[in-house]
């Protein structure tokens, strides 16, 4: 990890503050997520402090901390998915995966993020599993797809 994350810094040789969300966007690209050594790391090359390092990427939340699981769960909370029912899929999935928004579980299976919008609010309420969607949810079709891919394990 730590020669992925000098390779990217080696393109912003000479980069200053402005640079400093492109780099933590590629790092955790690369990397999955960002972690106390990229940040120290960034800090050094930039020659800026850690802690604004840190509370630039605490600012923004498409910044991550914790790697995506295998199997990544984003669900839609947008105004007409809440009207449809994601607030019983976000309780299910938190519930019976034991895992909170922004957490991955412990054997690294399944991650949560709850998002504001995917734009398909005809077909709501939905969510996405790698970028496959599952659309117009009932608490039984939640169920068989969560169950099906533990099983595929």
């Amino acid at each position: 990890m730590k020669r992925s994350i000098e390779a990217i810094l080696e393109q912003y040789d000479h980069a200053g503050m402005d640079s400093l969300i492109p780099i933590l966007q590629e790092i955790q690209n690369k990397t999955g997520c960002l972690n106390e050594e990229s940040i120290v790391m960034v800090g050094k090359h930039l020659g800026i402090p850690t802690s604004k390092v840190y509370g630039l990427a605490t600012f923004y939340n498409q910044f991550k901390f914790e790697p995506k699981g295998k199997f990544h769960i984003l669900v839609c909370n947008g105004t007409s998915c809440r009207l449809n029912g994601s607030k019983w899929i976000i309780d299910f999935i938190e519930k019976n995966l034991k895992i909170k928004n922004g957490e991955t579980s412990r054997d690294g299976t399944f991650s949560l993020e709850v998002i504001s919008c995917m734009g398909a609010c005809e077909s709501g309420p939905l969510i996405s599993i790698n970028e496959e969607y599952y659309c117009n949810l009932t608490p039984a079709k939640l169920g068989e797809v969560l169950t099906g891919l533990a099983e595929s394990e």
